[in-house]
This record gives C-alpha cells, structure tokens and sequence, in this order.
C-alpha cells in the first residue's frame, strides 16, 4: 500500500526525504542522478539506478525490451521477500549467495570469473544478480518451509492423475558403479587402451561379488558402494541399457571426467513407488500447489508493505 504519514507537514516531509536521498548519495559514492530513489518500500530504497541494472540484467536473460515498471515491481517483490524472510529467521549468509552465483556459472558451463566479466562487459555489476538470487534462495526456503504440509502432494492424487498410466511397471535397481582411473590429459592410444582393458574385464564379470573381487584390488580402478535407484530417477537412455544387462553383469564402458565408467547391475526389482511417467505428473502438481501458494503468499505481504512512489 502506499503510505505518507498525516502526523507531518508537506515541508517537514521533504525535508527528510531530502536528507535520506543525500545519505544514500554519500554511501555510495554513485552519480546523482542514477541514484535518485525511485520507490521507498518499508523505509528501503529503490533507486533509479536499481532499476537501470535489473533493466539491463533482465533485456540479457529474456532478449526483450524491458519494461521500467515490471522492473519496479520485481524490485519491490524482491525486498517485501527478503523483510519477510527475515522475521522467520531466513537470511542466506553471502557465502551461500556466492556459492548460489558460482553454480549459475556452472550450469552455464563458465566459471564465476567468466560470468563475473560476461555481465561487466553489458555493464551489469554482479551484485545486481546477486540480489535476485538471494530473494529466490529467501522465498523459496521460506513458502516450502512455512507451507510444507499444503504443498504435498498425496499418492491418490497422483494416481487419479495418472490414470492408466499409473499402472505402469516400474522398477528399483541396485547399482554399483566401476571406474578404470585414466589421467587428465592422457593420450588417445592410452584411453583406447583402457576402454579395450574394460571390455575384456566386463565379459569375465558374471555377478557383483566378482566385480568387487576384481575392482578392489585393481591398481588404478575404483568400485563404488551400492546406490538403488528407481525408474523415476534414471533418465531414459540409462533406463533401456539397464532394462537390456542381466543381473550381475556390467553396463558397456563409457568415457567420462573420471576415466572409463560402467555400472555393475546388482539387482531389479518391480516396485510401486514411482514410475517416470507419476513422477512427472507429481512434479507438475506439486510445482502447481507450490507456484499457488507463493502468489497468494506474496500478495499479502506486498498488500501488508509500506510502499511510498517519488
């Protein structure tokens, strides 16, 4: 809602105005013009030179124009978010926002030096993205945490959901996956080498107890523990190549960071715990619940905020 206080004249109103728009001007040590506050939520600055950073960050994620009040509004969601988080004891400690910033550039496949001089280079600080990482990180800990129960989503939805499909067979796996060590940088002779040393081993394995016999004593090989894993966690392609390998053999060698991988099949089994197909549709649900009640959610804190316009 937006406020102004009737307790103070218009004068005594500018004046402070004036004296907090000078403080922020001197803290920062920016231009005056683009620090000129915008929007004040809950006694927090929105400046103007807020709203060109997130214009430029938003124009650079979705390649549209952006829309100065749409920037305005995300802003302000952004700080209610944060004040909100704060009451119920959720303020990520930078070391999180940070290592939330180094993942982004992980998934993009940089690293956080690349991403730090990718967004300079559009004159976007860091800081700027920074900022909506952690209203994310804030608001997502808090709607799953305060609403954990109404966001769950019960087996006899997903079947009614499911229908048909809710019948179909899933499984559990027992894997154990095996690696053949190949050093970083290794010569194309040496890799093939190895993969050819995996194959001759993989046809002298007839259960999990001989892969553990004969991985475990291997000089430069490594066997993991057993991980079980059902239908639903596995991605397809993985899925119809375990569906195919007999119990106790081992999957084909794969070239990976590690060296020469394959995945000793240690057991299958039919389960009903989840097929692909239910735990798609109990994602869709539980996002539709969780997408709900964060809109509901924000709207009355948003309602609840002091929101003054300049």
């Amino acid at each position: 809602m937006t406020m102004t206080s009737p307790l103070l004249s218009p004068r005594l109103l500018s004046f402070i105005h004036c004296c907090a728009t000078a403080l922020i001007l001197i803290a920062s040590g920016s231009p005056a013009r683009a620090q000129t506050v915008a929007v004040m939520v809950n006694g927090e600055p929105i400046t103007n030179y807020d709203i060109e950073q997130r214009g430029k960050l938003n124009s650079l994620t979705t390649r549209k124009p952006a829309v100065r009040q749409d920037i305005i509004n995300e802003l302000i969601d952004e700080k209610v978010k944060i004040r909100e988080g704060r009451k119920f004891g959720v303020d990520p400690a930078s070391a999180d926002i940070d290592q939330s910033y180094a993942s982004m550039g992980s998934r993009m496949r940089i690293s956080t030096e690349q991403l730090t001089r990718s967004l300079e280079s559009q004159g976007i600080r860091p800081d700027t993205l920074k900022a909506r990482l952690k209203a994310d990180m804030v608001w997502t800990s808090l709607v799953r945490g305060r609403f954990r129960q109404s966001l769950q989503v019960g087996e006899k939805e997903v079947a009614a959901a499911a229908g048909e499909d809710s019948k179909t067979e899933a499984f559990e796996y027992q894997l154990q996956p095996v690696v053949l060590i190949v050093s970083k940088g290794s010569a194309p002779a040496v890799i093939e080498s190895r993969r050819k040393e995996a194959e001759a081993l993989r046809a002298r394995v007839q259960s999990c107890a001989d892969a553990n016999a004969m991985f475990r004593s291997m000089p430069n090989a490594a066997i993991r523990e057993i991980v079980t894993k059902t239908s639903a966690d596995i991605p397809a392609v993985l899925r119809e190549v375990l569906d195919k390998t007999p119990i106790g053999s081992l999957t084909a060698p794969e070239l990976t960071k590690q060296g020469v991988e394959m995945v000793a099949l240690c057991g299958r089994k039919p389960t009903t715990i989840d097929s692909p197909k239910k735990k798609e549709i109990r994602d869709k649900m539980y996002l539709e619940k969780y997408e709900a009640k964060s809109k509901a959610y924000l709207k009355e804190v948003r309602d609840a905020a002091m929101i003054e316009y300049r």
